[in-house]
């Protein structure tokens, strides 16, 4: 047997160094060929790395959250063999490059809180026989004393007191030492005459290590934020005509993906984007050199388990809208599911944030460094407004309005840029037979 000393290899995208997110093996545990050793952080994807050779690990290069260079020791394995080697920081089936998963960040969970303070107690109760049932009296108020004796009830009424907030340790059983629904009736009616009425229950106080996904996505949120001066605009825009298609689309979908919202309003930013490259760009500021795209590859923000994702849709112009309905679901379920592949979580030139039905009437998006942009559909909702009548005239009318909001980078993208850019695409929205049209 000789010593295995696995070093972190090249991943190939770069990178100077990569964070440990999670630990598969501890020292002493035997590791076959292939088996997982840890996951590593890279740029906002989760690798996992696998053992070369099998043994028994001896040593590992850290905790948690600490980050390690490439090339430097992460294992040391007491390897099945002769002689004592080390890895040369390239294994390929070792890398486990091109598989990508979402981790969970661990919870540290602090100890139990104290019972809270109870209501002051009332008159004082008679004292209880000690044989035979217990009266059944009114309720008493609970007090701050601690009750150890094992409390019978029903999963029902364990349920209705946790929702009420009552401790059934406090509440005298009616027979045969069973807590029933009436005797929470009880309890409830005699110390609402009290005047109280149970606390609130109060949660656990936690310390959550901020590690991983959620640590790059801090990094990369405070980067933007400290080397962007951010501007946003928000406009708003009729969709009454734009969702009575969606309707009739999906009405004669067949087995195609059901149309959102989401895929037509990326139709209308690739048909805008042409009049407006500055929009579709990234700025390099240390060399002073802005990046104009001819395609638009569109990164979709996602709301994962660990954290945001942005998955990337190469080639967003060149896509109908069904194909695009289908590639915002294939890239949402692999970026929630940790199948998504390194290279569709980066290399985005414009980015779309969109919280659905949760979106709120306008907001203002943090850029996706170093893009130049990022904008974004609103809830939609139903108002009255001021509509043509046809005879030269306006009357009132039920509409479905939408507000889209855009946050643009002020170095390189001015505020009238980012206004026409945003009406050119509220016009494709009002008049969705554009979005047609070749």
């Amino acid at each position: 047997m000789g010593k295995f000393t696995f070093r972190l290899p090249d991943i190939g995208e770069g990178i100077a160094e990569a964070e440990i997110v999670a630990w598969h093996v501890k020292p002493g545990d035997r590791i076959e060929e292939d088996g997982r050793l840890a996951d590593v952080m890279t740029d906002k994807a989760t690798v996992e790395m696998e053992s070369p050779v099998s043994g028994t690990v001896l040593e590992l290069a850290g905790e948690p959250g600490d980050r390690i260079a490439i090339g430097s020791m992460l294992v040391v394995i007491e390897a099945d063999g002769e002689g004592e080697v080390e890895s040369d920081g390239n294994a390929g089936p070792s890398a486990g490059a091109g598989r990508t998963e979402v981790v969970e960040q661990p919870v540290m969970s602090a100890p139990e809180p104290l019972p809270s303070p109870s209501a002051p107690a009332p008159k004082p109760a008679q004292p209880e026989p000690v044989e035979g049932p217990a009266p059944t009296p009114a309720q008493p108020v609970p007090t701050a004393s601690h009750h150890t004796a094992k409390v019978l009830a029903s999963p029902a009424v364990r349920a209705r007191a946790k929702e009420l907030g009552i401790d059934l340790a406090q509440v005298r059983p009616s027979e045969e030492g069973r807590i029933r629904h009436a005797d929470l009736d009880q309890f409830l009616a005699y110390n609402a005459a009290s005047g109280y009425a149970p606390a609130a229950r109060r949660g656990q106080d936690e310390q959550v290590r901020v590690i991983g996904l959620r640590r790059r996505i801090a990094e990369n949120m405070a980067a933007s934020k400290r080397h962007i001066p951010h501007f946003s605009y928000v406009e708003e825009c009729d969709v009454t005509a734009l969702e009575a298609m969606r309707a009739q689309l999906n009405a004669h979908r067949g087995d195609k993906a059901k149309l959102t919202m989401l895929p037509l309003f990326i139709a209308a930013l690739c048909k805008a984007v042409p009049k407006f490259p500055m929009i579709n760009a990234r700025y390099d500021d240390e060399a002073g050199v802005v990046t104009r795209f001819g395609s638009v590859h569109l990164g979709v923000a996602t709301q994962t388990p660990g954290g945001l994702m942005v998955p990337v849709i190469r080639d967003a112009q060149d896509r109908n809208l069904w194909q695009l309905a289908a590639e915002i679901v294939r890239l949402a379920e692999a970026a929630r599911g940790g199948t998504a592949r390194v290279d569709e979580l980066s290399g985005s030139t414009l980015t779309v944030t969109s919280l659905g039905p949760l979106g709120g009437v306008a907001h203002t998006p943090v850029i996706n460094r170093p893009e130049v942009a990022i904008i974004g559909p609103n809830r939609i909702v139903e108002r009255p407004m001021f509509v043509p009548d046809g005879m030269g005239g306006e009357r009132i009318e039920k509409r479905k309005t939408m507000n889209i909001s855009i946050s643009c980078d002020h170095r390189v993208v001015d505020g009238w840029d980012a206004a026409s850019f945003v009406r050119a695409v509220k016009e494709l929205l009002e008049t969705p037979v554009l979005l047609l049209a070749g």
